[in-house]
Order: structure tokens, then C-alpha cells, then sequence
């Protein structure tokens, strides 16, 4: 049997996790003016005499408001200079005004009142506006027919800090990462044959309330044989044999701020197969990570693990048996966010970046391997937040 699956239960597991996230503070609100006027410095650079956020990440990143996209709007506008104004429905004011990190002048629209306007007369005397690149649609079409300003993509003047995480943000990211990875070795444990992918699901959203994250699991993907070469899985989740794969992908936040591992081994003793393509995977994502160097490009690292695995005998390109997707995403506030260890992305590697590093081999029929773990860029080269498996048989060492 792999070591460390098998032989617990789940009660016996969730007994012995302790609360590791308790330690951890939010952003603090001089940091959120930091980030604020670091924006509207680069705002004059571009040109742009304001910008509008909208409700969700970046509303949280620069102001700290945590609100979420809806139908109404609410959202920030920020001046190139001077302070920011929130607007959002009158109805919610009391509500906003509890979530806000940074204090600013609040304008609140009646529901019978069109917001647009409201936000066009906050921006009245601007020549350029930027919009935030996570606006919907129709909120940009909205924003359009009220607005005389030229309106245009803000994308990389918002997103530029975001991708370059502080010290606060690393920290809070190592703090859940190292939390998960607990979990991942709890939930293992629990592992026995005819259990359900559910029953691992519900025991690890457990597992990570336990220890210490408000909202238990943000996301789970629990896969055995076959099934795992499906990389976000099935319909219909067969229940673990002996010898199955298991594939296990979860994640959990604090203040914001988000954890993503995956682990592969096998339940019993792996077949030569089965190891073949387990070394494989582990030795593409230590090629992708020994190419993630400062000022290369993001598309190295995936260029190093494609090589790699081709080398092996998978692919080319995407081809399968072989890597059906990009080697890494970034990760902060969003579990997916900008820029992306993919061939496309040209994007120079930078001092405080953070990526997944996953680049799973798929054998249709057979199995999936996804071995993830995350790194950032430090002013010598990546460093991982969480260590890679060991081994197969051994898999958290």
C-alpha cells in the first residue's frame, strides 16, 4: 500500500487538525492606500484621467470593499488624483459602508434611479476613463450610452500590481497553502475501498473549516482511476478500488487570499504504468519550475515541461496520451488570475509573480496525473510555497 493512504477514519482525522490559520490578518488599510496611489500614478502615465472598478477582486484589491458583481452596480470610481467615490444602491448603504477597508465619499442610487448616470456625473470633466477588465457587458454597455468620456480597457494599469504580490499577500498565500496541504495528507488517510468521491468531498470541506478557513473548501475535485484522466472529472464519479489513481485538487482562502494543490497517487501498490507516468509528471513540473527564471517570459515554463514530457514519449503539443493544458495559472485573490504559464505568454517573469505548477498528463482510458504545487518569484528565482510529492510510493514524504 502507498504510504500514508489508508488505515484512519474521518473522525479520527478531523480530531487531530488544529486551527493553522488563526494567526493570519487581513490586508491592512495603509497597504490598500498604497496600492490605490500606485494606481493613480500609473493612471497619469497612460493618460487616463480616471478609473471605474467594479464590484469583485479588484474592487478588494485596491479598496478593500469586498462586494461581488450583481445585477445592481456598485463599484468604485478612482480619479487620477484625489479620492475615491464608491456608488451603489442607497438601499445597501449601511451594508457597504461595514465592508469598506478605505473610508471614501459613498453615492447611493435609488432603485427607481439609473446608475449609469450617477457614475457618468462622478466622471463629468474627464476626457479618458479606464474601465476594470471584469466588467460584465452589460455594465459597460450601460456605462456607454450615459458617459460623454472616452472609455477604454484598464486592464494592464489595474492588473500590474495585482500580479506582483506583496509581502502581506505571500504570507497569507503560504499560510493556506500549507494549510491544504494538511488536509491533502488527512484526507488520504481516510482513503478505503467502495468510498465515494462525496465522501472524500464533504470530509475534506470539513478539514478545512477545521483548520481555520471560514468558508471550509472554496473548490473540490476528488477523481479515482480512469475517471482522473478527465482533468475536472465526470459526471457520474466511480467509487475507488484497489490500484485506482486517485486525483485529488482543493483549495481554501483566507481574507481573500486563495490555496490550489493537487495530488495524484495510487490506492494500493502502482503498476509500472502507473509509476512510469507518475515520474514523468513530477519531472515536467521540475523542469517548468527550474525555467521560471526572472525576466524570461511565462511561456518557459511551459515550454520546459512540454519538452519534457515529450522526451518521455507524450505528446507533442497537446496531443494525448500527454499535457491537455497549460503548465500554471497565476493565483491570488482569484484562483485563476493573469498572467499564465502558457505558450502564449509572452509576459516577463517578475519579482512577487505566483503560479500553479501542474502539468498533468492525461492517458485516456488509463489514468490522469496532476502533481500541483505553487511557487513565486523572489529576487533569486522561484521558490515553491508548498515542496513538490516525493514519490509515488511515498507521496508527502
Amino acid at each position: 500500500m502507498t504510504r500514508g493512504v489508508g488505515g484512519s477514519t474521518a473522525e479520527a482525522e478531523l480530531a487531530r487538525l488544529d486551527n493553522m490559520l488563526g494567526h493570519c490578518q487581513p490586508i491592512p488599510v495603509e497597504e490598500h492606500k498604497d496600492r490605490i496611489s500606485a494606481l493613480q500614478a500609473r493612471m497619469s502615465v497612460a493618460g487616463l484621467d480616471a478609473v471605474y472598478i467594479d464590484a469583485g477582486s479588484n474592487l478588494i484589491y485596491y479598496t478593500g470593499t469586498k462586494w461581488y458583481q450583481t445585477e445592481r452596480l456598485m463599484g468604485a470610481v478612482i480619479p487620477a488624483s484625489g479620492d475615491i467615490i464608491n456608488v451603489g444602491p442607497a438601499f445597501e448603504d449601511g451594508t457597504i459602508r461595514d465592508f469598506m477597508t478605505v473610508e471614501a465619499r459613498l453615492e447611493g442610487w435609488q432603485e427607481h434611479e439609473d446608475p449609469y448616470a450617477l457614475t457618468a456625473s462622478l466622471l463629468a470633466g474627464c476626457g479618458k476613463v479606464g474601465l476594470d477588465p471584469s466588467m460584465p457587458l452589460f455594465r459597460v454597455t450601460g456605462l456607454k450610452a450615459a458617459c460623454d468620456a472616452e472609455l477604454v480597457d484598464a486592464g494592464d494599469v489595474i492588473l500590474f500590481a495585482r500580479s506582483r504580490k506583496s509581502e502581506n499577500e505571500l504570507a497569507l498565500m503560504q499560510a493556506t497553502k500549507a494549510a491544504t496541504l494538511e488536509v491533502h495528507k488527512a484526507a488520504a488517510r481516510i482513503l478505503r475501498e467502495g468510498i465515494t468521491t462525496a465522501e472524500v468531498t464533504e470530509f475534506i470541506h470539513a478539514a478545512h473549516k477545521k483548520i481555520g478557513a471560514p468558508g471550509g473548501s472554496t473548490f473540490c475535485i476528488v477523481l479515482f482511476g480512469p475517471d482522473s484522466a478527465f482533468p475536472h472529472g465526470v459526471s457520474t464519479p466511480k467509487t475507488l478500488e484497489s490500484g485506482d489513481m486517485v486525483l485529488i485538487d482543493t483549495g481554501c482562502a483566507i481574507h481573500g487570499y486563495q490555496s490550489d494543490i493537487t495530488r495524484s497517487y495510487v490506492f494500493g501498490e502502482p503498476t509500472a504504468q502507473q509509476r512510469r507516468v507518475w515520474e514523468a509528471e513530477k519531472a515536467c513540473q521540475l523542469a517548468a519550475f527550474d525555467a521560471a527564471q526572472l525576466g524570461q517570459p511565462c511561456s518557459a515554463a511551459d515550454d520546459a515541461a512540454r519538452a519534457e514530457g515529450e522526451r518521455r514519449g507524450f505528446g507533442p503539443g497537446y496531443q494525448l496520451p500527454g499535457t491537455p493544458h497549460r503548465t500554471g495559472h497565476g493565483i491570488g485573490l482569484d484562483i485563476h488570475e493573469g498572467p499564465y504559464l502558457v505558450g502564449n505568454d509572452r509576459t516577463p517573469l517578475d519579482i512577487g509573480m505566483c503560479f500553479s505548477n501542474e502539468p498533468m498528463i492525461c492517458v485516456p482510458g488509463e489514468f490522469g496525473i496532476r502533481l500541483e504545487d505553487h511557487f513565486y518569484m523572489a529576487a533569486d528565482g522561484p521558490r515553491w510555497f508548498t515542496q513538490p510529492s516525493k514519490s509515488i510510493d511515498d507521496p508527502f514524504g
